[in-house]
């Protein structure tokens, strides 16, 4: 788990690489890796690499990065983890790959796996991964991110200048990038609580999709490939039944536990007391000796923040206890929210509205203090196994649309109640449903498209149009329709949260918050065999029963306490809405989005007031968000 950073100068474009700004672009995330640092420049200045290193695989100095092939034609840096590494390593060296210049180092199989077999052998690996890999002969570089988009990855151009690199405030690190608002993408930052690839708020800056690789060449040309998209890969098990698929479960994620757990550092795990954080913290853990059990974290609220937040202390001692973890805890305060306010705005890089960054951030401090710089956590598994409850409201709409009411209809009605209930979630609804759109959008919706353009200022309106957020969902319900073989409802609230919600809010929170903390966060239900194979399943079994997750209840229901599979679903909360009722973070949060309104000229200070008013707190935290990262990253 690293920071990459790198420029390339293609043909046309005047000068040389500049090291000094390169090894400040590099340093600019040195939270990301505290343990080493390496720059690479060739001979002719064209192209630079540079890296800063956490250790987790092979901390000797001989897998350091940039990492360069034996004969020179190769270049890598990377970020990440290969979990099955071992195995391509013994593979390669049967066909006689080498020499190896390290003991178990997964950048050099990485390295030597796409040296030998091509970007096509990037289907062999299993892990996280976002990687620049420069081809000297045939003067190519090649930019990849995850199936999933566990790791991120920026990129600008300008005219021949290509740069790229982990964070987007490394990017700005260079004083010729312009710091402005990309104002065509506020309203999908609204509507989503995070901004859709390929785009940031950034203008100019762009990241890589889950999936994407881009392919840049010295004479200028580029190609943006999608390299891997799981409904390609699900072939549907129609005849599956409950018990042979929960077996089958079962076995997977103990598997994807077990290929997560490699590492030469203490590994851990963050605890809720969950579904997904106990099958986690109780499979990893019977890996471990007796003698020698996992650190496990958990976090709670003090005073009454602790109703209004969701206290799940308790639940985690109860599956800490169970799994035999060591057992660390924390508790924070409205006092600690603002202690690390200032921290969360530089670490988010671009938005990321989701007060969850806070605790994220902060156990990973615990974890770091502890000694423990690796974490295993839960997401990934709402999405693949309908854990969400909103979910099965969504799929009852889907069903209710699909009664034969003219479009028509349907239009008039949610004009009407458009008119009546302003920015309404009913009235949305009909309006989607009235224009041939999916009901579902995403997991994470903040404002309405009704309520969402009031809110932008008048100039802003008359910039960019209607600024519909379903332009950055088209695409992904274009490419579902394509290539799922099932396209069912379920499928397809499966296929964007896999798209949109999960890769740039919630897993850019893991990657930002564990790595401002030196800590790499790790995924196991995201494993890409468990994906897909939970993917395959008939949607009836994913909705059978009362509960959220049948089938992974069915699947584990053996190793864990009655008291934990009987909870129902709840999120991992921040108390927000009592902090904005009750606390200073109301008027924090008032005082900055209005100053916000005024300077940027963004947004409508009154629509914003009234926003405040209500208060929601889901959506005064959006708000309150796009205003720090506004006033660290912009204006600066």
């Amino acid at each position: 788990m690293c920071g990459l950073t790198g420029i390339l100068l293609c043909t046309g474009e005047p000068g040389r690489v500049d090291p000094g700004l390169l090894e400040r672009m590099r340093d600019r995330m040195a939270d990301r890796g505290p343990d080493g640092s390496g720059l690479w420049l060739a001979d002719d200045g064209r192209i630079g690499l540079a890296h800063r290193r956490l250790a987790i695989v092979d901390p000797a100095p001989a897998a350091a990065q940039p990492m360069a092939s034996a004969d020179g034609r190769f270049h890598l840096v990377f970020n990440g983890e290969i979990y099955n590494h071992a195995e391509l390593r013994r593979e390669l060296q049967r066909a006689g790959v080498g020499p190896w210049r390290t003991d178990h180092s997964d950048a050099e199989v990485l390295l030597y796996l796409l040296a030998n077999e091509g970007l096509e052998a990037l289907h062999r690996l299993r892990g996280m991964f976002a990687f620049a890999l420069w081809d000297a002969r045939e003067r190519t570089l090649h930019l990849v991110r995850d199936r999933f988009g566990i790791k991120p990855l920026y990129w600008l151009r300008h005219g021949g200048r290509l740069a790229f690199a982990s964070t987007a405030s490394a990017l700005l690190v260079d004083p010729r990038v312009p710091r402005r608002v990309n104002v065509e993408m506020l309203p999908a930052y609204l509507a989503f609580l995070c901004t859709p690839a390929p785009d940031t708020l950034f203008a100019g800056i762009s990241k890589l999709a889950a999936g994407t690789r881009l392919e840049v060449r010295m004479d200028g040309s580029q190609r943006l490939i999608r390299w891997y998209d799981p409904w390609e890969r699900v072939v549907p098990l129609s005849g599956s039944n409950a018990t042979d698929a929960a077996e089958q479960l079962r076995a997977a994620v103990a598997d994807a536990v077990a290929s997560h757990a490699v590492a030469d550092v203490p590994v851990g795990v963050f605890l809720s007391g969950g579904l997904d954080s106990s099958i986690n913290a109780r499979y990893f853990n019977r890996l471990r000796p007796a003698d020698a059990p996992a650190a496990s974290f958990a976090l709670g609220w003090q005073g009454d923040a602790a109703s209004c937040g969701g206290d799940e202390l308790p639940f985690a001692r109860i599956a800490a206890n169970h799994a035999g973890t060591s057992h660390h805890e924390l508790c924070l305060s409205e006092d600690d929210l603002f202690a690390a306010l200032p921290r969360l705005a530089r670490l988010q890089d671009e938005p990321i509205a989701d007060p969850v960054c806070l605790p994220v951030l902060l156990l990973s401090d615990l974890a770091r203090r502890q000694g423990v710089p690796v974490v295993q956590v839960g997401e990934g598994a709402d999405e693949i196994f309908c854990g969400y409850p909103a979910w099965r409201t969504a799929l009852r709409l889907q069903a209710w649309d699909r009664l034969p009411v003219p479009r028509a209809v349907k239009r008039l009605g949610a004009a009407a109640l458009s008119a009546l209930r302003p920015g309404s979630r009913a009235a949305e609804f009909l309006r989607r449903a009235g224009a041939g759109q999916p009901v579902f959008w995403s997991g994470a919706e903040g404002f309405a498209p009704a309520g969402l353009r009031p809110l932008l200022s008048s100039s802003l309106r008359r910039h960019i149009g209607p600024g519909d957020a379903w332009r950055s969902l088209a695409p992904i319900r274009e490419r579902f329709l394509t290539n799922a073989r099932d396209p069912s409802p379920l499928h397809w609230m499966m296929a964007s949260d896999l798209a949109l919600r999960l890769p740039e809010l919630l897993l850019m929170r893991l990657d930002k918050m564990c790595m401002g903390a030196s800590v790499e966060g790790r995924v196991p239900f995201l494993d890409h065999r468990l994906v897909e194979l939970a993917l395959s399943l008939p949607s009836h079994l994913h909705t059978d029963g009362p509960q959220t997750k049948p089938m992974l209840r069915h699947a584990v229901g053996n190793d864990l306490p009655a008291s934990l599979m009987a909870r129902r679903k709840q999120g991992f909360g921040v108390p927000i809405a009592e902090w904005l009722r009750r606390g200073r973070l109301g008027a924090f949060a008032r005082a900055e989005v209005l100053s916000f309104c005024r300077e940027s000229g963004l947004l409508d200070e009154a629509a914003c007031t009234r926003a405040l008013d209500r208060p929601r707190g889901g959506q005064v935290w959006c708000l309150l968000d796009l205003a720090m990262w506004w006033r660290e990253h912009i204006r600066g």
